[in-house]
């Protein structure tokens, strides 16, 4: 898994995102996220690329009796340990690809637009899988392929600069895409619709939700935001791990 959040240029420009400053009430998809949750009361929380680490706040907000966050960067996890520590938060600098995932440890794991920078999707599947409780959940918000499959993920744009529409191609063929992202280039993986929800039901899981994120009414007035209606940009999965199917 690559690491563009420690470069100091980078990441001084994501800590001015709106979703940066604001937290989840400044994410767009938190409206569609945040009913997905399960109850959290007295439960244990793993957090896949926890990032500035609220979603870990959240859950201890919400009654968690302990979470643990990673991050392979060492900025995300210093500014979490800074913005939103608690003591029944455990923040780590590790990549998703190298945690030891202990068996049958967690109640939740969430995971929030991380997924798409992993190239063994399956193998991320199979370790939350085995860390999770029986019963547990996996929630997560990845980047939808429509986006990942896209044309350096941006518009076509006419000659005074309106947004035309957005291309996709080599859908297909997942792997590396590249992107420019805050002034650098970033790298990607493009994963279909078919190897996201089939690789869950090949390991085990049971698929209780699928949505296409949205952005709420309240947030149309926000640059940049109609145009999100035109082509979804994420997809919020909850799947569960049930072993006994009497």
């Amino acid at each position: 898994m690559s690491n563009v959040y420690d470069d100091e240029k980078f990441f001084k420009e994501y800590s001015k995102m709106y979703r940066s400053q604001k937290g989840l009430e400044g994410a767009g998809e938190w409206h569609q996220l945040k009913p997905l949750f399960p109850d959290l009361t007295d439960k244990k929380v793993l957090d896949l690329g926890c990032g500035y680490g609220w979603h870990c706040k959240y859950a201890v907000e919400c009654g968690a009796d302990g979470v643990v966050g990673i991050d392979l960067s060492e900025k995300m996890i210093a500014t979490a340990r800074e913005r939103n520590a608690d003591e029944r938060i455990n923040y780590k600098v590790c990549g998703m690809d190298a945690y030891d995932y202990p068996q049958d440890t967690f109640d939740l794991v969430v995971s929030n637009l991380v997924l798409h920078y992993i190239e063994d999707l399956n193998g991320i599947y199979k370790n939350v899988y085995r860390t999770l409780k029986d019963n547990g959940i996996f929630l997560f918000n990845i980047e939808h392929p429509v986006f990942t499959g896209s044309v350096n993920q941006d518009w076509i744009y006419d000659n005074e600069g309106n947004a035309l529409y957005w291309p996709v191609d080599n859908y297909f063929y997942p792997g590396l895409r590249q992107t420019h992202f805050l002034g650098q280039e970033v790298t990607k993986q493009h994963h279909t619709l078919t190897q996201i929800i089939n690789g869950l039901l090949q390991c085990g899981f049971f698929i209780e939700r699928v949505e296409e994120a949205m952005p709420e009414q309240g947030m149309m007035g926000f640059p940049g935001m109609k145009d999100e209606m035109r082509r979804p940009m994420m997809l919020l999965v909850k799947a569960s791990k049930i072993t006994d199917t009497r």
